[in-house]
């Protein structure tokens, strides 16, 4: 676990464990705890995914809501004794959070920072075009040595097309990685066009 000084006034902030930046305005970690709510307020945060059945901490629900923090929880279970499945359909709803720029700079965590954020960061990364071995070369350098199958062969069996069809605001598109690049697209005129096309085919 890292320190950063603050120059101005010696205070240390300490990020939570497994912390690392996605890409501009997305971030992941493991459970943030109190000590580390210093670090976490100088990202500007505006909302959290947090891919845990648990509840949240009371002291953190003050912190996040005296920071005017939004907390988007979807509870995945951890086991692994039996294991559990990733939850597609949860998994979906995450994603759809997260894609909306106007959740950004937006926070992913679950207990360790590892399987179910590594899958969600996973889906993530096929909406923006990534070629799937650096998808999952990526999940594995993040959960380690304990990097699961099963997590490997959700991530490469998700269907992006799912995010597009089941989407009713907007759908936020990645072109490159730099917040110059990116665009904003509102396709959900387009996506309504194309299922009024087919259908009108099919009759």
């Amino acid at each position: 676990m890292g320190l950063i000084v603050d120059d101005n006034d010696g205070e240390l902030f300490i990020p939570p464990p497994n912390f690392s930046m996605v890409e501009d305005g997305i971030y992941r970690s493991g459970f943030p705890q109190l000590e580390n709510f210093g670090f976490l307020s100088t990202l500007n945060l505006k909302s959290i995914i947090y891919l845990c059945p648990e509840p949240y901490p009371e002291e953190n629900l003050k912190s996040l809501e005296s920071n005017n923090i939004k907390l988007f929880q979807f509870g995945i279970e951890g086991k692994t004794d039996p294991p559990t499945p990733m939850p597609k359909d949860t998994v979906l709803s995450a994603l759809r959070v997260l894609v909306d720029v106007r959740n950004h700079p937006i926070l992913i965590h679950c207990k360790r920072g590892k399987h179910r954020t590594g899958c969600l960061v996973g889906c993530l990364r096929k909406v923006q075009n990534w070629c799937l071995s650096s998808v999952l070369e990526e999940y594995q350098k993040c959960a380690g040595l304990k990097w699961r199958q099963r997590d490997l062969r959700f991530i490469e069996d998700f269907e992006v097309l799912r995010l597009r069809q089941c989407l009713h605001s907007i759908i936020y598109q990645y072109n490159g990685y730099g917040l110059k690049r990116r665009k904003l697209l509102y396709q959900e005129e387009n996506v309504v066009q194309e299922q009024q096309k087919a259908q009108a085919t099919k009759g």
